[in-house]
């Protein structure tokens, strides 16, 4: 298993080799302006740059920070809300129609809004981020509620176990594995959210650097900024599934190398 992990790791180091070297040198030799497409050189050399002169850390530490507020307060809200959905059929059905409606109108649109009502501070792109990662929680925690096992609530109830304790010990611990994929999808979302917050009005972050750079022409300043956003996303992403394997170890597969 370790040599089969190794091997894996090689040919994925080896596919980032590739595709750097392609990088470096296909621009030139089919005649590409560096304005178009930069050389992978050229890109690392202005990312030193402009971590020196352009404070790219502090960027991407507000960034991070809006993302993993975004998520957190996203992924709470979903999943308190789908289960409360799961355990009231009633509620369901009244609010169905509303959560529908939220869902299809476009979240992006409300980005210009919330910055009009809270200005250009760090809140709307978190809002942003909130209201695209609450539907991927809700959901697949909803859908595993209502796919519920009903034999195993039976039995707890037949040994008068009481609504919480049913909750408790048979719907939460049985609906963990769809609440992690949900916050899997979430985690790279939260990152889409804020980025889109941050260029509809933002002063501050990875999402200003990005139009900063663009307004300069600056092909390969953009190209760094993608690369931190990059960065930033696989964090958040592996950080679920660390605790994902954590919390879900008992599961088969819970130590699978695959994403």
């Amino acid at each position: 298993m370790a040599l089969e992990r190794w091997i894996t790791a090689a040919w994925s180091l080896a596919v980032l080799v590739l595709f750097l070297l392609v990088w470096e040198l296909a621009p030139a030799a089919m005649g590409v302006p560096e304005f178009v497409l930069p050389p992978f050189s050229k890109t690392v050399t202005e990312g030193l740059r402009i971590w020196e002169t352009e404070r790219l850390l502090w960027h991407a530490g507000i960034t991070a920070l809006e993302v993993v507020v975004g998520f957190v307060l996203g992924s709470v809200l979903g999943a308190m809300i789908g289960y409360a959905l799961g355990m009231s059929p009633r509620v369901e059905a009244v609010l169905s129609p509303y959560l529908l409606a939220l869902q299809i109108a476009p979240k992006v649109a409300f980005a210009p809004l919330f910055v009009m009502w809270l200005g250009y501070t760090v809140y709307p792109k978190i809002l942003v981020a909130v209201l695209i990662v609450f539907f991927p929680v809700l959901i697949n925690v909803l859908s595993a509620m209502r796919a519920m096992d009903l034999d195993l609530i039976n039995l707890a109830r037949s040994f008068s176990a009481t609504r919480l304790q049913v909750f408790r010990m048979v719907e939460f611990p049985t609906t963990l594995p769809p609440l992690f994929s949900g916050l899997r999808i979430a985690s790279t979302l939260a990152v889409i959210g804020v980025v889109v917050g941050e260029l509809v009005g933002g002063n501050m972050g990875l999402g200003y650097l990005l139009v900063f750079f663009e307004g300069q022409g600056n092909t390969a300043g953009v190209f760094v900024v993608i690369g931190a956003l990059t960065v930033i996303g696989i964090v958040a992403y592996y950080a679920v599934v660390l605790a994902e394997r954590k919390i879900l170890h008992y599961l088969p597969g819970a130590h699978g190398t695959g994403p």
